[in-house]
């Protein structure tokens, strides 16, 4: 009897820990309308999650060392908070107007120095 329990509380258990993670996932993923667009610089990678041509959602400066900085993002008149990390996410959820495209761009800081500045083009 103790085993089936234990069986039974196991099987719980991971049914819970896998029903918490999907919706995880759910909550952090973009909307199923947004479209992710992203490129690489020599030291930072920079991707962004955007509607259409104009409205970008999130901003995601990453460091390709792995090692922290500032991390800064920026479009049109939006200029993010500065974050020390070596991975940073700006929620910016603005309609931006550019002609023709639109530059997303992240920045890498290290030691009072602009070490990269990158963009990402949405067509």
């Amino acid at each position: 009897m103790t085993t089936a329990r234990r069986t039974r509380r196991r099987i719980a258990t991971v049914t819970a820990a896998l029903t918490t993670a999907a919706g995880l996932l759910l909550v952090m993923a973009a909307p199923a309308s947004a479209e992710v667009k992203s490129t690489c610089g020599t030291y930072i990678c920079v991707a962004t999650a955007y509607q259409g041509r104009d409205y970008v959602q999130d901003i995601t400066v990453t460091t390709r060392d792995g090692l922290p900085g500032t991390l800064r993002a920026f479009v049109g008149d939006y200029r993010g908070s500065k974050a020390n990390a070596s991975r940073w996410r700006f929620v910016v959820n603005r309609e931006i107007r550019a002609y023709p495209r639109l530059a997303v761009c992240g920045g890498l800081d290290r030691g009072g120095r602009v070490i990269e500045n990158h963009c990402v083009m949405i067509p």
